[in-house]
């Protein structure tokens, strides 16, 4: 696809499989991409950075999901959730909310994944091989998010169903299939923390030191979260927390398995397991796409564009940008520096980010370093989203 051709609205399933020409062809010619709809997409590191960094930019979409999804349970998560609202509100409910992502609770965690890596392990060297992506790479982050928040083991099935139909209308386009599924999804979701927030204030003797806890209690200014605030961050949260590392580790997975030279590299020196997990995070970002809007007009090379503006960031696009990484399709666990834009960048940079690092970097050095023979048992199925790449399928045997 060169970029006369480019429309986010209708990509092809070759997009979905390898973006990574096409956000060459944009940078090179077309690095400020008009969308139909007057909306921009750009592909460049420089370009991508200052918008990350310029203040007068909002992430608040109020406006746009109205049209998108219409009124609904949908809607409200994505626009009460701190990942779509602006200064103050964003401010505050940041504030509060890192709380329960401290250094010293990331740290209580670190022994916590070892045990449940070490388990899923154990799992797939009873059975000879795994399920990458289900066995592994998603069913991680979502105990530890879940152990996190104080979600009983019984009662965790439905939460990739939730996960999956919340996030899937973010996409560029959304079916009303996809925006009917988010909202029984958001609803079913919102019941399911109440009646859990409401258990916990009956019985908080049956509970322990969580993240739950810290939002329960966590004040600033005598300022707390309502429950509104608490249940659509939590559910924000979750799907996040899940996605995030889910791919990372299946993208990452991917990457040394296609470069066996540099998977030997890793075993031989599994100190590198920090830069090969940073190289994973650029060489194939879990989150592609990103959003902005502008209160004042900015210019990207010799364009400006008006207050107004919505603009959709290609964080894939700038982490494969050769200004920024030489060589920039070549995945080398040793590249330094790298200073990639998988977790976005200013006040919107991911808050989770040292979790999904900390269970990134257990859950590959672990895999890496136990199975030797490690190899492939079929081909991989890509998730089929331009927003959130991934895998669905990933077999192994190891």
């Amino acid at each position: 696809m060169t970029d006369p051709d480019f429309d986010i609205y209708d990509l092809p399933r070759s997009f979905l499989i390898d973006p990574f020409p096409t956000y060459h062809a944009l940078r090179e010619s077309d690095p400020v991409h008009r969308n139909s709809d007057g909306t921009y997409f750009i592909t460049r590191y420089e370009d991508v950075t200052k918008l990350y960094r310029t203040k007068t930019t909002f992430s608040d979409k109020t406006e746009m999901y109205v049209k998108k999804f219409g009124e609904g349970p949908l809607l409200e998560q994505h626009t009460k959730s701190m990942l779509f609202s602006d200064p103050p509100a964003h401010t505050r409910i940041r504030k509060l909310v890192a709380h329960a992502f401290t250094p010293r609770a990331m740290k209580s965690l670190e022994g916590r994944v070892v045990e449940l890596v070490d388990g899923l392990l154990d799992r797939a060297e009873k059975q000879g091989g795994m399920d990458l992506i289900n066995d592994f790479a998603f069913a991680l982050p979502v105990e530890v998010i879940c152990t996190m928040l104080g979600i009983p083991p019984s009662e965790r099935e439905p939460l990739q169903r939730w996960s999956n139909a919340i996030l899937t209308p973010l996409e560029p386009v959304a079916t009303p299939e996809m925006v009917e599924r988010g909202n029984v999804a958001v609803a079913e979701f919102k019941t399911f923390l109440k009646d859990l927030l409401d258990d916990r204030r009956r019985n908080p003797a049956d509970y322990g030191d969580d993240i739950m806890a810290e939002l329960l209690e966590a004040e600033e200014d005598g300022d707390r979260l309502s429950e509104t605030e608490l249940i659509q961050n939590c559910i924000f949260m979750l799907n996040a927390g899940h996605e995030t590392t889910t791919n990372l580790v299946g993208n990452g997975m991917d990457a040394l398995l296609e470069n066996p030279d540099q998977l030997k590299r890793l075993r031989d020196q599994p100190e590198l397991i920090g830069s090969a997990v940073e190289e994973m995070l650029r060489f194939d970002s879990p989150l592609q796409i990103g959003n902005r809007g502008i209160t004042e007009p900015i210019t990207f090379g010799d364009v400006t564009l008006p207050a107004g503006t919505q603009i959709m960031t290609s964080i894939g696009g700038a982490n494969r940008d050769p200004a920024q990484f030489p060589d920039p399709d070549r995945f080398d666990i040793a590249r330094q520096p790298n200073r990639h834009v998988a977790f976005a960048a200013g006040i919107h940079a991911c808050l989770g980010a040292p979790l999904a690092r900390i269970e990134g970097t257990i859950a590959v050095g672990r895999l890496v370093s136990r199975f030797p023979d490690l190899r492939r048992a079929g081909e991989g199925v890509r998730g089929g989203r331009a927003r959130f790449r991934g895998f669905t399928i990933l077999p192994v045997t190891v």
